[in-house]
């Protein structure tokens, strides 16, 4: 599926955002299923370059593309990290807006014509000199390909393998107060289980909690636990 190996993907997360977030390229996509570290290791590094809540804004949720449109331009100069705002890639306004934000021309235009009220603070256009992340649960295959060619763009689609090897990667910096025994005997279960349940570190994490809570009876209701 991939020539690189997830951990190595993960690196390149670091290296795509870091040159997001200090303007070198305007945007980047990453894609994949939730709950394995997309986000953590986007923030992190956006703390790693020094960024602080004046250089960058999270979205989060639903979004209409007017709502888009207002967000880019409040934020304007920013890096705006959608974070699991697929809203913005399904509308097909939306995707217009997107697509002048992320030009490669020098001057990036973005247009709302309609009708105003009088009311409405934003202008009808504005030049947009900010820089996006998209973090994604979809594939990426599933997203519109005029985004695509404009992006840097991280498929981070794993195998139950892959997701067993990251974890086992980052196992120290999950539950970091709790014995790396326990965490190790958790991964060793999810292992173990791996093509029968849905793997995520935030199973690793209750798997591990069980094993604290009850060291000598604890599979049982892990089991439960992971799958129902």
């Amino acid at each position: 599926m991939n020539d690189f190996n997830i951990n190595k993907r993960f690196d390149f997360i670091r290296q795509l955002t870091a040159m997001v977030a200090t303007g070198i390229t305007p945007s980047l996509i990453v894609t994949g299923e939730g709950g394995l570290g997309k986000t953590y290791t986007v923030m992190s590094t956006m703390d790693e370059v020094g960024a602080t809540s004046d250089d960058y804004t999270v979205v989060k949720g639903f979004s209409t593309a007017r709502g888009l449109y207002n967000t880019l331009y409040d934020n304007n100069g920013k890096t705006i990290i959608f974070d699991d705002c697929d809203s913005v890639l399904d509308n097909k306004v939306s995707l217009n807006i997107l697509k002048s934000a992320l030009d490669s021309y020098d001057t990036r235009t973005i247009t709302w014509s309609s009708m105003k009220s009088s009311k409405d603070e934003y202008p009808n256009s504005f030049d947009f000199t900010g820089n996006i992340i998209f973090i994604s649960n979809k594939s990426s295959k599933d997203i519109d390909n005029a985004i695509l060619t404009r992006s840097l763009v991280v498929d981070l689609s794993m195998t139950s393998t892959e997701k067993i090897e990251r974890m086992s990667t980052i196992i120290n910096d999950i539950l970091p107060t709790y014995d790396i025994l326990e965490k190790i005997e958790a991964l060793k279960f999810l292992d173990k289980n791996k093509d029968d349940i849905e793997l995520s570190i935030r199973s690793l994490i209750k798997v591990t909690k069980v094993i604290s809570s009850y060291p000598n009876n604890w599979e049982d209701l892990a089991t439960f636990m992971v799958k129902g």
